[in-house]
């Protein structure tokens, strides 16, 4: 209760004396005692007012929901200025001021204007003014008090939700709790029961039960079980006023679903199940099906299947279908009429999750018996193997027998059965076999190196039923035998230096000899390389036998001559070491040629070149009938020349040719005036083309060709010795011939010298078309020679 020290307003009571003693909660709103002031003086004249109360005020109560025809009392204001003149007003001020609470300016009574409801504002903060009306000043400070409105049961309890789910394990105890539920009352839970709340259930027993005052709901029956019943619909009701009579209350609904837990065993429907299958049925085939079956649900409800015992555990298996629970029964090894027509099995069903409490309820399996019976058929002929590899030389007769293939027929009538080879599988008929009893011989000779494997196909038919047939792979390897010599790996051509020395190894082209044998020993080959015996001692060469199936040539003597012998052919006996051995004689061509100091060719004999240009032996044979040709010719045209008795032209000692016989000076220098001009010889070109003989008047007019001049790599001594020795030849011909009008190509032309000249004096004119076949090298003389008939491409 707090003091005011300045406050002088006061609610005005009828008993002044006995109200100040009556303490404050049994007044209610009786009118309360105003104070007193007393006066005092002090030392310096001045008089000190101080208020005096007979006690304290700061609240009054109202009840709430008021349903009355006249406005509800609160209490009254005074002050004990207020004389009853009327000079005096009271004004209210504060929450609900004027709307919710009314004050007569007069004599200050209070009262509430309309229905309140504590849910809504539970207290109101007011202030008092007594104000003079004259001077309209306050004649006491403003007062603050505090109207509190009390409760009364106008809420009923209300719950969270209108509706629970919940969930309980099947097999609970007794008490196991399951749910909470809450309901609240808006009510003043401080003032009376109104808001004290009593949990009872209304609908769900005797399965379920719930507590008073926390609203758990539990079980109350032991073992319940989903299998029987699943859902259970509970209402729960909450009610205020402590449960008492006059009490408010409000209901919800709890949904319990009981959840499945794994006490149940799995259940055969019956204890015998029967099946049948063909033994011929394939490896894994499924025969049927057996289910056992389990109340629960979700892996508690999983079932594995397995084979217990039985006859026939190792040749059937039980596999399970997870999707239906089911166990199939397959085949897992072959089935044979004749050797067992019934099985019998135990198959167990077992759970794969049990649940530990429920064990002492016995084992969570169960056993059926499965009886198969395996049906006849009528079943092709069986090999005895898989496949059957046979191995024979290959200098086998022919109409040997290399093998032998068994079948039988593995029904119980046991039919005959004859044999054949499948012709696509040996299209050459090579191979036959004997219709009764399965022998395989050859029809022709065998040969490894062409055809090493034979894979054939054997077919076994059941002569009562040609329909039931088996076939089966025979694959024939071929041995060898040491039937083929060895021989060179390729054709040999090397050369050797007119300067090698004796042992020196020949500069070939290709450094060892090589050898190729078809034939293919276990062991490996191994060559052996030696001369032959009819010349056991070679005069030029060494074989030299390398250890590693090789062999190497060695020279024999110190230089050799291209001009005695360009070419050398060396025979080498080749053999090998296997039984029977085989020998060969091998050749070796060996041509000479000119090297430089560090052995490198630089060019070999005619022979030679003619080879290397790619000649063929027709085109070899065409120029030797041409040379023979040309022979009788020059013979022909030899006879004619005697038979003209021609005289020499020139004969007196001023001849051309004594200056060109003699001529060795080198001159001297550029001051030599005298000397023969040289240049003449070297450029053929320095003639006028249109110069003719002057001494022969021409039957035809020659023209010569001219060719690209080349004089500056001529060697100009080697070609006057030349061209002298062909004018000494022919006395007739002037010397200027040879000297100004050759036209000389040089020799770094690719077809060497060739000669423009044609001699005047022939009787007819000869065919030289057949140059065009001889090659590059005499493309220019086809040129020159040919005419129209020769130019083509």
């Amino acid at each position: 209760m707090r003091t005011y020290h300045c406050l002088s307003l006061f609610i005005w009571t009828y008993m002044y004396h006995t109200t100040d003693a009556l303490p404050f909660q049994e007044k209610g709103n009786s009118d309360l005692p105003s104070g007193r002031i007393v006066g005092l003086t002090q030392d310096d004249g001045k008089m000190l007012h101080r208020t005096k109360r007979g006690w304290m005020w700061n609240q009054f109560f109202l009840l709430e929901e008021y349903t009355g025809t006249d406005t509800q009392y609160v209490g009254k204001l005074h002050t004990d200025q207020d004389k009853g003149d009327g000079n005096l007003k009271y004004i209210l001020t504060g929450d609900g001021a004027g709307s919710l609470f009314v004050i007569d300016e007069n004599t200050g009574d209070i009262h509430a204007a309309k229905k309140l409801d504590r849910e809504e504002k539970s207290l109101y903060v007011l202030r008092a003014k007594a104000i003079d009306r004259k001077t309209g000043r306050q004649v006491e400070p403003e007062s603050e008090f505090i109207i509190k409105i009390h409760d009364i049961n106008d809420n009923e309890p209300k719950f969270t939700k209108d509706l629970y789910t919940a969930s309980v394990p099947e097999m609970s105890g007794v008490g196991t709790s399951v749910i909470q539920v809450t309901a609240t009352d808006a009510d003043d839970a401080n003032y009376g029961n109104s808001a004290k709340v009593v949990y009872s259930i209304l609908q769900g027993q005797p399965y379920f039960s719930v507590d008073p005052e926390s609203g758990i709901i539990k079980t109350a029956l032991p073992d319940m079980s989903r299998e029987n019943r699943e859902q259970y619909q509970v209402v729960i009701q909450a009610k205020d006023m402590g449960g008492q009579m006059g009490g408010l209350s409000g209901t919800t609904t709890v949904n319990i679903t009981l959840t499945d837990v794994n006490n149940n065993p799995p259940r055969f429907p019956q204890s015998t199940y029967q099946f049948h299958s063909p033994e011929s049925v394939p490896l894994g085939t499924p025969l049927g099906r057996i289910k056992a079956n389990d109340p629960d649900m979700g892996e508690n409800a999983e079932v594995e299947y397995s084979i217990a015992e039985g006859d026939g555990a190792d040749m059937f298996d039980v596999i399970t279908d997870k999707d239906t629970q089911e166990g199939i029964i397959t085949v897992k090894q072959s089935l044979d009429f004749e050797n067992k027509m019934l099985y019998t099995l135990k198959v167990d069903a077992s759970n794969t999750h049990p649940d530990p409490r429920f064990l002492h309820l016995g084992p969570f399996k169960d056993t059926a018996v499965v009886k198969i019976s395996v049906e006849d058929i009528d079943e092709p002929p069986v090999f005895s193997k898989i496949f059957y590899l046979i191995e024979v030389d290959e200098d086998v007769k022919e109409g040997s027998i290399i093998g032998q293939v068994t079948a039988y027929d593995p029904d119980a009538m046991n039919n005959l059965i004859k044999y054949s080879v499948d012709r696509h599988t040996d299209m050459d008929r090579i191979f036959s076999i004997h219709s009764e009893n399965g022998s395989i011989f050859t029809l022709k000779p065998l040969d490894r190196e062409s055809t090493p494997w034979h894979n054939i196909t054997v077919t076994a038919t059941e002569i009562n039923n040609s329909k039931q047939s088996s076939h089966i792979p025979v694959f024939i390897r071929i041995l060898d035998i040491n039937d083929h010599a060895p021989e060179l790996a390729m054709y040999y051509e090397t050369f050797v230096c007119e300067n090698a020395k004796p042992g020196q190894l020949l500069n070939q082209l290709i450094q060892t000899v090589s050898v190729m044998d078809k034939d293919d020993p276990p062991r490996g080959h191994k060559f052996f390389f030696e001369p032959v015996p009819e010349f056991p001692l070679n005069p030029n060469f060494t074989i030299v036998d390398n250890k590693d199936n090789t062999a190497g040539i060695m020279t024999r003597k110190d230089g050799y001559s291209r001009n005695k012998m360009s070419t050398y052919l060396l025979p080498i006996l080749i053999f090998d070491n296997d039984y029977p051995i085989q020998s060969s004689t091998g050749t070796l061509t060996i041509r000479v040629c000119a090297c430089d100091n560090q052995g490198n060719m630089q060019s070999c004999n005619a022979e030679a070149l003619v080879l290397s240009a790619g000649l063929s032996t027709g085109a070899l044979i065409a120029i030797l009938l041409c040379v023979i040709i040309l022979l009788v010719l020059v013979v022909l045209f030899a006879a004619l020349k005697r038979q003209r008795k021609k005289e020499p032209l020139i004969i007196s000692k001023d001849d051309v040719r004594d200056n060109i016989v003699t001529y060795n000076d080198e001159g001297g220098g550029e001051e030599d005036t005298q000397a023969f001009d040289i240049g003449t010889l070297r450029n053929p070109e320095a003639r006028e083309d249109s110069k003719l003989r002057r001494d022969v008047m021409p039957e035809t007019i020659f023209q010569i060709r001219r060719t690209v001049p080349l004089w500056e790599n001529i060697d100009v001594q080697d070609f006057i010795h030349r061209r002298l020795k062909e004018n000494d030849s022919d006395p007739s011909a002037p010397p200027y011939d040879s000297l100004a009008t050759y036209a000389y190509e040089g020799n770094d032309s690719i077809a060497d010298s060739l000669s423009s000249l044609e001699s005047l004096t022939a009787d007819c004119n000869q065919d030289y078309d057949y140059l065009s076949d001889w090659g590059p090298r005499f493309k220019k003389l086809a040129d020159m020679y040919g005419g129209d008939d020769s130019d083509r491409d």
